[in-house]
């Protein structure tokens, strides 16, 4: 046993022993086993099914169906939305669609909801939310006249890790507010805000909330329905792993799904889509939130990814990510905050997701120290922030010990210090 820290390698090992998901890591490609990879909050591994998957569309429809084809693509989006609902946002059907971009599907129900209170004109948000929505928000409230308020949660003696909690927001409500926008998981800090909480006291004063959980679908319990949440979208490509530019998906709760009007009115949303009609005539349904024809290549990959969280239960992954994360805490507590790391996220499980975020002065050098040396993958996000997560059905407990002993002595040894900039704007 390490005599610095009681938590040893083999307490790591017997996780494993123990862990139900542990066969899944064998579903992933894996090119180099002493790789620490605990990035799998910004791209998730490659399934091998998905490369099958893959394969088969090309050779076995695209090829030999061309154009026949699309009568039975043309619906995917839904019954793949279905899929992605039942297995990680605790959705019943008719209520997801995987289609376009997180980005674009953001924009189309940030900008529905508004319309729909038009006597309203004021949106709040986080200053710790992701940037595109941040920006886009702008851009909607700079358009049509809006105010946009954005609560500093960065500072700490409005939110704790950046935390977003009934007490944070109540200040800022009133029946003014159409709009209001989170993150399930700060992507930053990792912080979790309540999704029912919150959503019960902005419905209190006739307002809507449009949720982002792109850094949460996959990782944790998200229970839409139950919490009785009006909007989300997310993301595939990070706990989802469903590849990079996958397509992302929209949630649209039922019971407001015919009082809305999205901004961009494609064809896809028509009723009779196939007639061709002068004149746009809403579907009646979750399709009347579509824009166009779907990414046939991405949706399969995103039907791979969610068939093995549905196969694994996202009750058995949100219990892996909260040992994984308490184990890196622990790690943290007895290697790294002693080497002047701080931590950035909640230690209460219930508060956190898959990833945790450590600070340091030297971040952003230790980060690419962590890759260049040490076969450690985290990210940097500015100002001084490491992230590091577990992807529970790619990630082994073990694979998370090793690389924050790597962590541990990198830093302790000071090599990073001779690292440079890798070139890379990305981090």
């Amino acid at each position: 046993m390490d005599k610095s820290n009681p938590i040893d390698r083999q307490y790591a090992l017997d996780l494993d022993s123990k862990d139900p998901l542990a066969k899944y890591k064998s579903e992933f490609v894996v090119e180099d086993p002493t790789l620490c990879y605990l990035d799998g909050n910004s791209l998730g591994r490659l399934p091998k099914r998905t490369i099958t998957a893959v394969n088969d569309f090309l050779q076995k429809e695209w090829g030999p169906e061309l154009v026949s084809g699309w009568s039975h693509w043309v619906d995917e989006a839904q019954p793949t939305g279905d899929l992605l609902g039942k297995s990680a946002l605790g959705a019943a059907t008719g209520q997801v669609l995987v289609c376009d971009t997180t980005s674009v599907n953001f924009y189309q129900l940030c900008l529905a909801a508004i319309r729909s209170k038009p006597d309203r004109k004021t949106i709040i948000t986080d200053a710790a939310n992701f940037p595109t929505d941040r920006y886009i928000l702008e851009g909607i409230a700079e358009q049509l006249g809006l105010k946009l308020v954005i609560i500093d949660n960065e500072d700490p003696k409005i939110a704790t890790n950046e935390r977003i909690t009934t007490e944070v927001l109540a200040p800022y409500l009133n029946e003014d507010v159409a709009l209001v926008t989170f993150q399930v998981i700060q992507y930053r800090s990792g912080a979790r805000t309540d999704i029912k909480a919150i959503t019960d006291q902005v419905r209190a004063v006739g307002g809507l909330v449009v949720w982002d959980a792109s850094h949460a679908v996959g990782a944790i319990e998200l229970n839409l329905d139950h919490s009785g949440a009006d909007l989300c979208v997310g993301c595939t490509y990070k706990y989802g792993n469903s590849g990079p530019g996958s397509p992302a998906w929209l949630y649209v709760s039922k019971r407001i799904q015919n009082q809305l009007q999205v901004p961009i009115q494609g064809w896809f949303a028509q009723e009779a889509q196939f007639e061709m009609g002068p004149k746009f005539e809403r579907a009646q349904s979750i399709r009347g939130f579509q824009i166009a024809s779907p990414s046939l290549i991405g949706i399969r990959c995103v039907q791979t990814a969610f068939n093995l969280i549905q196969e694994a239960g996202i009750s058995e992954i949100a219990k892996k990510a909260t040992i994984g994360t308490t184990l890196m805490i622990d790690l943290f507590d007895h290697w790294l905050k002693p080497l002047g790391f701080e931590l950035n996220t909640p230690r209460q499980s219930q508060y956190r997701g898959g990833h945790i975020s450590l600070v340091h002065p030297d971040a952003a050098q230790i980060c690419i120290a962590l890759r260049s040396i040490s076969k450690v993958i985290p990210d940097y996000r500015t100002p001084n922030s490491i992230r590091l997560a577990i992807s529970p059905l790619a990630t082994s407990y073990v694979e998370v010990w090793d690389g924050f002993e790597r962590i541990r002595d990198l830093v302790s040894s000071g090599k990073y210090k001779g690292v440079k900039e890798s070139g890379s704007r990305v981090t």
